[in-house]
């Protein structure tokens, strides 16, 4: 009996991974062109008058100016202040955009352009290209990434690289409940705490990164 000629057999595990594979490639051969980049992360939802949209803005700007290009989701808020800084600067500007439910749209500032149906995928380029991440406000999703990156450091799943936290008041309360509930508990060590660093100023994530690196 022969299968009906449609397209449905296109939505089948098998197939998916030539999917997969395909955005693995596409992500490959295009991020492997840009040089040294970091990673910008935070909340879709903050608005362009906002404290922490000038600080996302802010920072992106610096780390164009001393050579980094600038790697984000691509979307709306503290995304859009980074890349926004990063072409301020004449640096390079890369959004790799995700597929979901509620569209979300490329910022403007965008330059290079990167479209993902599976998260997964679009996880590794954003460590695998970068030499840094800088975590700014944000919710689930800058959490998620936070705590990925992280974890792949402290199973050595991944070299260790900076991991740096902006704004301390906002994340005062996280940092608290680390070292007063997951350390207490033994539920993680006290070298894990220096996984990553607090920073308040732009200048302060060049430093934290650099320093790393001149470490090394």
């Amino acid at each position: 009996m022969f299968r009906k000629l449609d397209t449905d057999f296109m939505q089948e595990d098998p197939w998916r991974v030539f999917r997969i594979m395909s955005e693995f490639v596409d992500g490959f051969e295009m991020l492997s062109k840009i040089g040294e980049a970091v990673s910008i992360f935070g909340s879709s939802r903050t608005k362009a008058r906002s404290r922490h949209y000038k600080l996302a803005e802010e920072t992106a700007y610096l780390l164009a100016k001393d050579g980094y290009a600038i790697i984000t989701g691509s979307g709306p808020g503290l995304m859009e202040a980074a890349n926004k800084g990063a072409k301020r600067a004449g640096g390079k500007s890369i959004g790799l955009n995700i597929q979901i439910p509620s569209e979300q749209k490329p910022n403007k500032y965008v330059d290079i352009l990167l479209d993902f149906r599976y998260f997964f995928v679009r996880k590794v380029m954003f460590v695998k290209y970068a030499k840094a991440f800088v975590i700014m406000p944000g919710g689930f999703g800058t959490l998620d990434e936070f705590f990925e990156a992280v974890n792949l450091i402290q199973t050595q799943r991944i070299d260790k690289f900076p991991v740096v936290l902006m704004d301390s008041d906002y994340w005062k309360g996280m940092l608290k409940w680390a070292k007063e509930t997951l350390l207490k508990h033994g539920a993680i060590s006290k070298e894990d705490l220096d996984i990553y660093a607090v920073v308040d100023k732009p200048k302060d994530v060049i430093t934290a990164i650099n320093s790393f690196y001149a470490k090394t």
